[in-house]
């Protein structure tokens, strides 16, 4: 047994997996979850209107960026290229003193975060959301709860990305068949649009019309239509699930796999785009970064169901990160 470790840093959170690697024999491996962690620190505070990070941005993140290599270290990982894979996305694209948050991360972790292309993040997103439910289809455990293709949905901060893709009948069928990802993320959606607590009609109705249109986009690249399953990964999907089963405390395990139908959704996301900052931050799965965020996330997440057609969402707590886990264990 051996371990890895892959970090995802966005524009609101950053995140750590460390995985063990088991190796079965005849070729199989199993990766089994040592440590999962997540901490807000906003990376992307104001990129969008001044086009660099704040300091304070940064120092928030290195200063998490610590906890995790003190982490990865104690768990027997040796900090390098071999065991530890960190990708940088949205926010990361978009900052002029970028080199800045290289250098530091570099320092920290020894690793050089990864600005990856929108088809390698594609590709790490849809292995690490869709992994488990094409073993489970294979193995008739599903009882044909999931099909292909699937579309994995993955908000962010700065932006949300669409993967279509899946195993198909033919042997050399590509994994991803479309993506494409649009600058439509929670924080961005907050900062350009919904200024107020609660935000007033106006603003909701410039956000809506604003994702709409990224979504028009979205769909001359990806048939969001022809989903066979949509499965959406990411804290806004995931806490809106956590609501959707009313959780007195969020609940990995049970979030993990859970469908939200399209009428839960509008529910939930009517009540969060009319509360205020403190009835928000009373949730019990809300995570205190992510309530003033949370309503912009879930009318992006709402505006997406309804354009895919879908009457419900299956969120998944497994994501970017645990494709790049996979990339350090097999890189080919």
């Amino acid at each position: 047994m051996t371990g890895v470790a892959a970090i995802d840093c966005g524009t609101n959170s950053i995140r750590l997996l460390i995985a063990d690697v088991v190796f079965l024999g005849d070729d199989e491996v199993q990766v089994v979850d040592a440590d999962r962690r997540m901490e807000i620190v906003r990376l992307g505070q104001g990129v969008d209107e001044s086009g660099a990070f704040a300091p304070q941005a940064l120092e928030r993140t290195f200063e998490a960026l610590r906890g995790y290599a003190e982490a990865i270290e104690a768990h027997g990982i040796e900090l390098g290229p071999d065991t530890v894979r960190m990708v940088a996305t949205s926010a990361t694209r978009d900052a002029g003193n970028r080199q800045e948050f290289v250098d530091g991360v570099r320092e920290i972790l020894g690793v050089e975060p990864e600005v990856v292309t929108g088809l390698d993040e594609a590709e790490l997103s849809f292995v690490g959301a869709t992994a488990e439910l094409e073993a489970q289809a294979a193995d008739g455990e599903s009882d044909g709860d999931f099909t292909t293709p699937f579309l994995v949905v993955d908000i962010g901060g700065g932006s949300t990305e669409f993967v279509l893709g899946g195993v198909g009948e033919a042997e050399d069928e590509e994994l991803v068949r479309a993506s494409l990802s649009v600058n439509i993320g929670c924080v961005r959606m907050t900062e350009r649009h919904l200024r107020s607590d609660p935000p007033t009609r106006e603003q909701v109705e410039a956000a809506t019309a604003d994702i709409d249109a990224a979504l028009d986009e979205v769909e001359k690249v990806v048939p969001l239509r022809e989903a066979g399953s949509v499965v959406c990964v990411a804290g806004t999907a995931t806490t809106v699930a956590g609501i959707a089963l009313d959780l007195p405390e969020y609940d990995s395990e049970r979030i993990h796999h859970s469908r939200v139908s399209a009428e839960d959704l509008e529910r939930i996301t009517g009540e969060l785009l009319a509360s205020r900052h403190a009835e928000r931050s009373e949730i019990g799965v809300m995570h205190p970064g992510r309530v003033d965020v949370i309503g912009a996330g879930a009318l992006v997440l709402s505006r997406v169901l309804a354009r895919t057609g879908a009457d419900h969402f299956t969120a998944s707590e497994h994501d970017i990160l645990d494709g790049v886990a996979w990339s350090l264990i097999a890189p080919e």
